[in-house]
């Protein structure tokens, strides 16, 4: 296989690695629709759902860099194959929980999975699809990522209603299934040729200091930047990493090579996506209470609210996988950003009266621009890595996009709540102002009905505002990562790497046997 020609079965395998993508990546939202019944089931505490969120989202970033540095030392297509695995039986078990700590622990388990899979997808259509092709291949993964992030919820929400909480696991069974044939049918093994040794204490650190740092940014919201656990797991990252760093500086054979970022086009469209992904990665969590307590939505028709936002994308990964042939990667970064800053303006501009159009619009119009940006961003990254690297950039990669969804909770979840909270009328109980749910249930539980009416209707006007302060921040991170990427990236003319010569990496096709390995 040459780097002109691609896998004669390139497709087929873009199909099997969007299978295996598409699992993973429902189960971000899949599960917040499922959260109160999860609670009914077992009495649960508002921690302990919180716990079951996040221990999914705090293994899988905390992982991924060493699972990408993995796969590129013992097998892409054995990562795909042992994460799918751990995957799939995990939510069998989580299916089966007893009690919400095995639910939290399965949880936990099904991050591992999916830390194995994510940068294994990445790095193999680098390896297996022609330089000219990639940004068509990132296109597709790209507008697969997105229809199952805004897919997640509607599914919950059909699954709880025509089953019970245990649907949203076993639904990962069968899908798992169909993932693993087409991976071992058709993925080729491929691996870096150096091979080099694992280095365990540098595992040790940067899984440690990634965990540290996403548990950090999803419990300072909640509980604020001087809480106990989160001072605890901002420590835990600073140390960790900074170790991490030294000892990757001073390492022959590195896990991560640092020196990446002094090439302005890692760096560069690294930092794009990860302010780009700031600002989106908060939106549905905002827009949902919108939606629910606002506009008063049911969770079902909240995730019908969610299809102009995957429709976006798919419509922007059509021009995003084809227009960097002609107009260069950089342009089409900035056009994206750009059209997605008008989505957010958009998003800005609601009213507690109503807007269901205009939030079709602004979704709308934010996942055509991710849709446009997201291919030519991952290619631009990508392309800044040797090939034989493949897992360990795509990792980072992904972790860019996790620590931008990660500050953008933390960061805008905090800004809306303080926004909100000064918008509310004075003399209100502390507890009554910690958000919109909170504040409408102490209205409701007054006994004056004429004050209690004014108190929701003044609480659902402060949210509109905070969310309108919160999209107007979008706005200006998505006008930042156009910004960096027309000034920090290379125009058209510039090569993004040479080919690899057929020493870099080995391939071998599923069946022969290194393959089978």
């Amino acid at each position: 296989m040459s780097d002109e020609e691609g896998h004669p079965r390139r497709w087929a395998i873009l199909v099997a690695l969007c299978a295996a993508l598409l699992v993973i990546v429902i189960d971000n939202t899949v599960l917040h629709v499922a959260v109160p019944a999860i609670g009914d089931a077992f009495d649960a505490s508002t921690d302990q759902l919180q716990a079951v969120i996040d221990a999914y989202v705090v293994v899988f970033a905390g992982l991924l860099i060493t699972a990408g540095v993995l796969s590129d030392r013992y097998g892409r297509r054995r990562a795909l194959v042992v994460g799918l695995l751990v995957f799939g039986a995990a939510s069998a078990l989580a299916a089966a929980a007893p009690s919400v700590w095995w639910l939290i622990a399965t949880r936990a388990l099904m991050g591992v999975g999916a830390a194995l899979v994510m940068p294994a997808t990445l790095a193999v259509l680098v390896v297996v699809f022609p330089e000219r092709e990639r940004p068509r291949a990132f296109a597709v993964w790209s507008a697969v990522a997105s229809v199952g992030m805004a897919a997640g919820p509607l599914l919950g929400g059909a699954l709880v209603d025509a089953w019970s909480w245990a649907g949203v696991f076993l639904i990962n069974v069968p899908v798992v299934a169909v993932a693993l044939f087409g991976v071992v049918r058709l993925v080729p093994e491929t691996r870096a040729a150096d091979a080099r040794g694992l280095d365990p204490y540098g595992t040790v650190l940067v899984t440690a200091g990634m965990t540290g740092l996403v548990w950090a940014l999803i419990e300072a919201p909640a509980y604020g930047c001087t809480a106990p656990a989160v001072v605890a797991g901002a420590a835990v990252a600073v140390l960790a990493l900074v170790g991490f760093g030294v000892r990757q500086r001073r390492s022959a054979t590195p896990m991560v090579d640092l020196r990446l970022y002094r090439d302005r086009r890692f760096s560069g469209a690294g930092f794009a996506v990860a302010v780009m992904t700031l600002a989106t990665g908060s939106t549905l969590f905002v827009l949902s209470q919108y939606l629910q307590l606002v506009l008063g939505y049911s969770a079902f028709e909240t995730g019908l609210a969610a299809v102009p936002l995957a429709a976006g994308v798919v419509a922007g990964s059509v021009v995003g996988g084809r227009a960097p042939a002609g107009f260069g990667a950089r342009a089409c970064i900035v056009a994206g950003f750009t059209v997605t800053a008008a989505g957010f303006a958009v998003l800005a501009s609601l009213s507690e009266s109503g807007g269901s159009a205009a939030v079709s619009i602004g979704l709308g119009l934010a996942g055509l621009g991710s849709g446009i940006a997201g291919p030519s961003a991952t290619s631009t990254v990508l392309g800044a890595v040797p090939p034989e690297r493949a897992g360990m950039g795509s990792a980072l990669n992904d972790t860019h996009q996790q620590l931008g969804i990660a500050l953008g909770v933390a960061g805008l979840g905090s800004l809306l709540a303080a926004v909100y909270r000064s918008g509310l009328p004075d003399g209100l109980p502390e507890d009554a102002m910690s958000s919109l749910g909170a504040t409408l249930d102490h209205a409701r539980d007054r006994a004056d009905g004429g004050d209690s009416g004014a108190l929701a209707e003044a609480a659902r006007s402060a949210f509109t505002d905070a969310q309108s302060v919160t999209m107007s921040v979008g706005v200006a991170a998505a006008l930042i990562g156009a910004a960096v990427a027309l000034l920090v990236l290379p125009g058209r003319t510039a090569r993004a790497v040479a080919s690899p010569g057929p020493e870099s990496v080995e391939v071998a096709q599923p069946g022969s046997q290194r393959g089978a390995e």
